[in-house]
């Protein structure tokens, strides 16, 4: 039996697959919680190259930045996960963006 997230996964190659040159450069950002306090976020772009050095914030529902940050030489950021509700905002520039809402976070 096919999970929901594997369902998602396969759907989002598929339409990746089909698109070709014109999805050459979108945003990609994945997390997931390490423990019961840590998360770690991994950012890229669809034709395979790393983010290092982009923003990643964790920002809670009210605007406020919860966790400021940028992701490091191997396009990941680990943080502690806020109290609250939150969302992870990848910020790569201009039609660069990805939102992670918290409740999307899952388990490894």
């Amino acid at each position: 039996m096919i999970d929901a997230k594997s369902l998602r996964l396969a759907t989002g190659a598929a339409l990746l697959a089909l698109s070709g040159a014109a999805l050459a450069h979108n945003p990609m950002c994945q997390c997931e919680d390490l423990d019961a306090e840590n998360i770690r976020c991994t950012g890229g772009f669809s034709d395979g190259s790393g983010a290092a050095g982009v923003t990643l914030d964790v920002i809670g529902y009210d605007e406020s930045i919860l966790v400021p940050g940028k992701l490091a030489d191997d396009s990941t950021i680990t943080f502690k996960r806020p109290e609250g509700e939150f969302y992870v905002l990848f910020d790569a520039g201009p039609g660069h963006i990805v939102e992670i809402d918290h409740t999307e976070i899952e388990a490894p």
